[in-house]
């Protein structure tokens, strides 16, 4: 490192598929899987199995709610071709050429085919961030002054804001509320938790389909990009398509999860409130308010004196 910063490289790199951010997401909610899977032993009969689906699903949508707002791979797509490889320059050689979209920006890989050609390693990742707090036209002038490879500045430059194909505004604010929607989406993942927690069970039914509503809410966001048509990416004679990429169809999977689990929970309550009461361990408690003592002790001295 030279004054905190990478030689050549002066913006934090960012992973395509997993990036630092991402496994620490990952890391923190595994952490509280397994401190819950040693105290699961103390609970004791079915509880322990109901205990255990419960929390372990409810850490699985947490995780993927927050998870999918550092991935990349809302919209993915992969192409191989024969391409010009840099400026100035008549080498040609056959790479597989990747572009990943996120929330925040968008990754291009370009990775030969082998990875060795022309005495060089063509093994490249680029970020290019159009989040609120960055530049985009910046990060990809700064590409064109460190000289990228022609397939990478090649795509980088549709999404541009001087760009005919006229997309990063689009993308920019599709990101950002989508973004935002998940936010909230997480936030009311947290209530339903204290609900479920409480004997408000009906309650933590109804967040959880507001949970589901904002993941659902999030891809409707994102989805409005298609609403402006993406200009073609030629490379060579192949045509690099866009689709919906890991992220997105999992926060649809979480969306509907948590709509099934939500209209579960309040058709319970309004049909069968013995069986909800007993798969969240709570009929156990009344029973045991109710029950018949089948001895009392009595203190005369107290009673003697009128207390």
């Amino acid at each position: 490192l030279f004054d905190g910063v990478y030689p050549f490289y002066p913006q934090q790199r960012k992973a395509a598929g997993f990036d630092i951010s991402t496994i620490i997401v990952i890391v923190v909610f595994l952490t509280l899987a397994c401190s819950f899977l040693l105290i699961i032993p103390g609970i004791r009969g079915r509880a322990r199995l109901y205990w255990t689906f419960r929390v372990l699903l409810s850490l699985f949508v947490g995780v993927v709610i927050v998870v999918v707002q550092f991935t990349g791979d809302w919209e993915t797509g992969w192409v191989q071709a024969n391409t010009s490889y840099k400026s100035f320059s008549s080498a040609v050689v056959n790479a597989d050429i990747g572009l990943h979209i996120g929330l925040e920006g968008v990754n291009i890989t370009l990775k030969g085919n082998p990875v060795n050609q022309i005495n060089e390693t063509i093994n490249y990742n680029e970020h290019f961030s159009w989040s609120f707090d960055a530049n985009y036209d910046r990060s990809y002038s700064e590409g064109l002054q460190k000289g990228l490879p022609n397939p990478i500045l090649y795509v980088a430059e549709k999404f541009t804001t001087q760009s005919p194909c006229a997309v990063h505004r689009q993308y920019r604010i599709s990101g950002h509320y989508a973004s935002a929607t998940l936010w909230v989406a997480f936030c009311t993942w947290i209530i339903s938790n204290i609900l479920f927690s409480m004997p408000a069970l009906v309650y933590g039914g109804y967040m959880l389909l507001v949970t589901g509503a904002f993941a659902i809410f999030s891809l409707l966001s994102f989805s409005t990009v298609r609403n402006s048509p993406m200009c073609l990416i030629q490379i060579g004679t192949a045509t690099l398509h866009v689709a919906y990429g890991a992220s997105f169809w999992l926060t649809l999977v979480i969306g509907l999860l948590c709509f099934v689990a939500g209209i579960t929970v309040v058709v319970l309550h309004h049909r069968n409130l013995d069986l909800l009461k007993t798969f969240f361990d709570l009929r156990e408690d009344k029973e045991e308010e109710y029950q018949e003592m089948s001895e009392v002790f009595v203190n005369y001295h107290f009673v003697n004196k009128g207390l």
